[in-house]
């Protein structure tokens, strides 16, 4: 079985609805099948090894990963904010790449694609009718898509993703037709995040509208979500985190709105906090997973949410800062270093099976173990319910005079402050500690808070080894597109400030 499968299901089992767009003008399931179907015809006539997209959330998108899918090629959309010479590598990294790409992007990367097209272009040639030829039979181990990792700690790795993984993926965690004739998902995420890939086949497989938002805009969302009547929606982090500020103190008026889902980076408690009061009648998922997984292995519920905020058990209220529980078909294992399973509450590095977890990067080949595990490098640990709680990257844990310290337990604290906009700790180096602990804080316009202020209201709320030593007030901290922060930027800035030369080793 392969996406072209659920492509074609979808066609057949709710083709009369709307698929892409707005109630008046949007594509159907059946309009998008053939639409899908031409763009195929034009990939396979120009001799084009893979596909290759390279702009915006939108039609194109939708039309480019599916008519890959119907010529059995791998498809691999890229980050548009990237500098030409950096995509200009990643494309020469890619088996003759027929190029979808925006604007002038098309113009300055078709030298080096094997084809290029604009994406209006694109939609154009895609929709013409035209005989085509019979679709290829399900490759269910080909590669299906290919996505370039954000390169936050070291270089972009390709992840390849073949049909099976993906399938798995779908087919395991969503009802088929499940979604109601008016619903409609917005989508915000990146089309080059695996959310952004997630998301086109989870709505098609469910029958639901999806409607995009190019730009990220916390009031046009909010806009959007109202006019359309938006029943779910994905954010990462960040963007929550606008919507709540821009909202200040407001209830959100969505009452379409039943689910909102985040994911892709931490989401800090107390910004969690202020979301579940803003957005009252919507349920609430934390979704976790790793573009290696095919998106999401674990999830936080509705109910999960609820929970955690009424009940009076500190271990149920706890959950709230999980990731959830393994979806179906995967099995959630956490290691120590010398690979021996933990029990529950013992943190040690977290490893997943299952159907959608593929592992497998370009060049390189699989790095899952001879019992198909993959190791994730996140620092997590379960409670005896099997809710996962993930306490950051690996390489991210701070070890302070040889005490393990997680920088998302300062964070938190640093962030429920009501003057605090954002928080980031790391580690820095230092002759007496091995590490010493490192924050870099954005404080709300006009705030009168100062560095000394929050190391005494941090210390107040943290044992005396998690006080930070150093605090910087800075205007904003670096993150990629997707959400995630870049620690590495962080850590070169905070060095600078504390006059510790770069390169400067850990001595641990």
């Amino acid at each position: 079985m392969s996406v072209a499968t659920l492509l074609a299901m979808a066609a057949a089992g709710h083709g009369e609805r709307t698929a892409i767009g707005t109630r008046a003008d949007g594509l159907t399931f059946a309009e998008l099948e053939d639409q899908a179907t031409g763009g195929a015809f034009v990939l396979r006539g120009t001799g084009a090894r893979s596909v290759a997209y390279l702009g915006l959330n939108g039609p194109g998108f939708t039309v480019a990963l599916l008519a890959a899918a119907v010529a059995d090629l791998p498809f691999t959309p890229l980050n548009y904010r990237l500098p030409t010479e950096e995509l200009r590598d990643l494309l020469a990294r890619l088996d003759a790449p027929f190029l979808i790409a925006d604007g002038d992007l098309r113009a300055r990367l078709a030298p080096h694609a094997h084809a290029a097209i604009t994406t209006q272009s694109w939609l154009a040639e895609a929709a013409t009718p035209r005989v085509a030829p019979d679709p290829l039979p399900p490759a269910a181990d080909s590669p299906a898509v290919v996505l370039f990792t954000s390169g936050t700690t070291s270089a972009p790795k390709a992840v390849i993703l073949r049909n099976s993984h993906l399938f798995s993926y779908v087919t395991g965690t969503v009802e088929f037709s499940g979604a109601g004739e008016d619903d409609a998902a917005l989508v915000s995420v990146p089309p080059y995040h695996v959310a952004g890939v997630g998301s086109v086949l989870s709505n098609l497989y469910a029958g639901r509208r999806t409607l995009h938002l190019a730009g990220f805009d916390p009031a046009l969302w909010l806009e959007l979500v109202q006019q359309e009547r938006v029943s779910s929606a994905m954010l990462v982090p960040t963007m929550l985190a606008r919507i709540v500020e821009h909202l200040a103190g407001r209830p959100a008026d969505v009452p379409t709105l039943t689910s909102l889902a985040y994911g892709g980076a931490r989401m800090p408690a107390p910004v969690l906090r202020r979301a579940l009061a803003a957005f009252p009648t919507t349920g609430f998922v934390n979704a976790y997973g790793l573009t290696e997984t095919s998106s999401t292995i674990a999830l936080l519920g509705p109910e999960d949410h609820r929970s955690a905020v009424s009940s009076a058990d500190p271990a149920v209220q706890a959950r709230l800062g999980s990731a959830g529980q393994a979806v179906p078909g995967v099995t959630l294992q956490i290691r120590a270093e010398d690979g021996t399973p933990l029990a529950p509450g013992e943190l040690g590095e977290l490893w997943v099976r299952g159907g959608q977890v593929s592992g497998e990067y370009a060049g390189l080949g699989s790095v899952l173990d001879a019992d198909g595990w993959f190791p994730t490098r996140d620092q997590a640990h379960l409670d005896p319910d099997g809710y996962l709680f993930i306490t950051g990257r690996g390489d991210d844990t701070i070890i302070r005079g040889g005490e393990n310290v997680a920088p998302a337990e300062i964070e938190d604290v640093l962030v429920a402050h009501p003057e605090v906009r954002d928080a980031a700790v790391v580690g820095v180096p230092d002759d007496e500690w091995g590490e010493r602990i490192a924050a870099a804080v954005v404080v709300k316009p006009g705030s009168p808070l100062t560095a000394d202020g929050l190391r005494d209201w941090a210390r107040g709320r943290l044992r005396s080894s998690r006080t930070p030593d150093q605090v910087a007030l800075l205007t904003e901290l670096p993150y990629t597109p997707t959400g995630k922060l870049l620690r590495r930027q962080v850590r070169a800035d905070l060095m600078t400030l504390a006059g510790v030369p770069a390169g400067t080793p850990v001595a641990r």
